[in-house]
């Protein structure tokens, strides 16, 4: 299984603060592409993170990894 977190408003638009669901021998690409789908996210310029460590589109992911969505900030 697999914890997938998301945080500002990705949170808001999921409802949740993370979903565990079995995503192993997926790659971030094709979990982005399923959350979009299923939550309406758009996600081509969020960051993603594989147990803390951001990730590129093509890593797969492994059993047991933990996947956070972060999106772009800004500030001055």
């Amino acid at each position: 299984m697999n914890k997938i977190m998301f945080f500002a408003h990705l949170r808001d638009r999921v409802g949740e603060e993370s979903l565990t669901k079995d995503f192993s021998g997926k790659t971030i690409s094709e979990l982005k592409q399923m959350l979009e789908e299923n939550y309406g996210l758009k996600l081509d310029s969020v960051m993603a993170a594989v147990n803390e460590e951001f990730a590129s589109d093509d890593e797969v992911i492994q059993a047991g990894d933990t996947i956070a969505f972060i999106p772009p900030v800004s500030g001055g």
